[in-house]
């Protein structure tokens, strides 16, 4: 549905504050995101044509959709009807119930409709992710209840959205604490796409768009925290958590940020897009509803084994810290800034902990590698 973002971007600001902190079990679901199985889905999606309202590529489409989550053991698979212009759709609405609250939900959505062309990142982008996301959380507990859905007739004016927000939401008064809408996510083949954009409430009405705004820096951090992409906070439009944000719920969502010339054109194919890019909105979005919605378990052996180098708190304040190591030997660490800046070295021994200043540092992003393994730090001072 949205056109160009262009100058209105210059109404986004930078990430400024930041409200959590890396969580490993988050971090050990995150690596299990695949990237050949977002590729594959890409594809897939591709092959079925341009899925608009009514037509046999949407009905494939959608039944398509439905197996994946029933090979995953999702029980609670619903279609609601779309009606439009004389034509007829679904959108699709699969429900993971949470331990602690099963009655208030976070959505997570991307519409799956597409014109004039198979849509690959309009919205393929957003259905793989969504496709990823339930599949590594499908045996995985959380607070919350999710619902994912893939809405149709987005293309159409955002039908399917409103429709389910006007017969389902408000109806049935559905206690919802988030709205976690992902729409063209893919990026641009032959850029550089290292940032993404998180949207929040700009609109009236005007109740909901603090919460938004704090929902939207926490979803930036997380995509600081659990992917190597940088941020951009811009306004939510044009996509299907407007009914939702109309209606005073509390909305958040994701965007690329170098934008494709190729939605709506028999052009947005994968061969246009960035896969790496892809992986990375899905590994960051996984860690976003993972928060959103607590999920909890614990680390087995071989995730403990990989989340050894875990460095913490981050964000840092006065000091990164290192934990002991088991064993090996004397190991280099550095610390970069992200113009690639050597700002601190040292050498941590075996079994001691390393403890790195960092209060005279400025706020951003950096990068420590420690031996031949690199992980992102936030600095961000109290």
């Amino acid at each position: 549905m949205k056109k160009t973002l262009g100058l209105m971007l210059l109404l986004g600001i930078a990430t400024q504050c930041f409200a959590q902190t890396h969580d490993p079990y988050h971090q050990s679901l995150v690596n299990k995101v695949n990237q050949n199985n977002i590729i594959q889905c890409l594809t897939e999606f591709e092959g079925f044509g341009i899925k608009t309202l009514g037509s046999q590529a949407e009905e494939n489409t959608l039944n398509w959709l439905i197996s994946h989550y029933q090979s995953w053991g999702y029980e609670d698979i619903e279609t609601h009807q779309v009606n439009a212009y004389g034509e007829t759709g679904y959108n699709l609405i699969v429900t993971k119930t949470g331990t602690v609250y099963p009655e208030t939900f976070i959505i997570i959505d991307a519409h799956y409709d597409t014109i004039n062309g198979p849509g690959t990142n309009d919205n393929g982008s957003g259905t793989a992710v969504l496709l990823e996301i339930a599949r590594i959380l499908a045996d995985t507990d959380t607070e919350y209840s999710v619902k994912f859905i893939h809405f149709t007739a987005e293309e159409w004016g955002l039908i399917g959205s409103q429709q389910y927000v006007n017969e389902i939401v408000i109806p049935q008064n559905l206690d919802l604490k988030l709205v976690f809408n992902i729409d063209e996510v893919g990026g641009v083949a032959g850029m550089n796409n290292d940032t993404i954009v998180c949207e929040k409430d700009m609109s009236a009405p005007n109740g909901n768009n603090a919460a938004s705004e704090q929902r939207t820096q926490e979803l930036a951090v997380c995509m600081q925290l659990y992917s190597n992409l940088d941020t951009f906070i811009s306004f939510a439009y044009g996509s299907d958590y407007v009914p939702f944000q109309e209606a005073g719920y509390v909305i958040t969502g994701l965007y690329e940020f170098n934008e494709s010339d190729f939605p709506h054109t028999p052009y947005d194919t994968i061969e246009n897009m960035d896969p790496e890019y892809e992986y990375q909105v899905t590994k960051g979005s996984l860690g976003a509803l993972a928060f959103f919605a607590k999920a909890y378990g614990e680390l087995n052996t071989d995730e403990q084994e990989s989340l050894q180098y875990t460095v913490y708190p981050n964000p840092a304040d006065e000091f990164i810290i290192l934990p002991p190591r088991k064993s090996g030997e004397k190991m280099q660490v550095q610390l970069f800034d992200s113009t690639g800046k050597l700002v601190r070295q040292s050498v941590q021994k075996p079994a001691q902990e390393l403890k790195i200043v960092t209060t005279n540092l400025q706020q951003g992003i950096y990068f420590l590698k420690i031996g031949d393994k690199t992980h992102k730090v936030i600095v961000q001072h109290k």
